[in-house]
């Protein structure tokens, strides 16, 4: 039974709803351990992943009021065995993944919503790497995220001087996919989860291999990838059914997994 988030998972699509509104979803490490189950859980009944949250806030990044944080967090330890094991279920989950972002994002916060494959706020919603104003530096994979989405030298003046950036400002630089007006904001998110919920879901965990691959590969290294995933999906029922589908005029019906 969870208690710092809620899960449910209707039409393939799992949401995964950041729980603790009073604290504007800051994350403990009960929360790191509920997104951790709930991903893994996620991954083996649903085609699509929705993370968002509670309330007015999508995450103000790491609880600095928990009572362990009181006494002193050794920041080392729980990178390394509460954020990087729920930040790599998330990267590595094979179902595309969403951060539907309703409100503030800020710290391991916007972090945690930047390991997410596709980025959709609410334009009531802003990214904080509020890291340097407690005296640290970005974690929870933000070192890793910013300079791929925004380039070096934002990520550099993110980081250092902690701006808060709005939801249509993070989309204008392609740190996030899209910023929605508030009003539209949920009808929206999941429009789109529905989306990719019915597509093909091989297809988009090999999207999501070859596009992270390419940051390491070299050119024939890439294309050699590219034929090896297109081989595989060219040969599947999925690739029959969209073909089929665009010479008979009709929606196709994908298989999934």
């Amino acid at each position: 039974m969870f208690q710092a988030i809620e899960y449910s998972c209707e039409d393939q699509v799992a949401v995964i709803t950041l729980n603790r509104p009073d604290v504007m979803n800051a994350l403990n490490t009960q929360m790191r351990a509920e997104i951790l189950e709930a991903v893994r859980r996620a991954e083996a009944e649903a085609r699509v992943i929705v993370l968002t949250g509670a309330g007015r806030a999508f995450c103000s990044g790491q609880d600095l009021g928990d009572g362990a944080a009181a006494a002193g967090l050794d920041l080392e330890r729980v990178l390394r065995d509460e954020y990087e094991p729920m930040l790599r279920a998330i990267f590595d989950c094979p179902v595309p993944v969403i951060a539907a972002v309703n409100g503030p994002a800020a710290g391991a916060g916007a972090n945690l919503a930047l390991a997410a494959d596709i980025v959709i706020a609410s334009e009531a919603a802003a990214f904080i790497q509020a890291f340097t104003r407690i005296g640290l530096m970005p974690d929870a994979g933000g070192t890793y995220w910013l300079p791929r989405q925004v380039g070096f030298a934002r990520a550099m003046g993110l980081a250092l001087f902690a701006d808060k950036v709005s939801a249509r400002q993070a989309a204008d630089w392609g740190m996030i996919w899209e910023a929605v007006p508030e009003v539209d904001f949920a009808h929206h998110w999941r429009a789109r989860a529905a989306h990719l919920a019915n597509g093909p879901t091989a297809a988009y965990a090999a999207v999501k291999r070859a596009l992270r691959d390419g940051y390491a590969n070299d050119l024939p290294a890439q294309l050699e990838l590219e034929a090896e995933l297109q081989g595989g999906l060219g040969a599947s029922h999925d690739f029959r059914e969209g073909v089929l589908a665009f010479l008979e005029k009709r929606p196709p019906r994908f298989e999934g997994r």
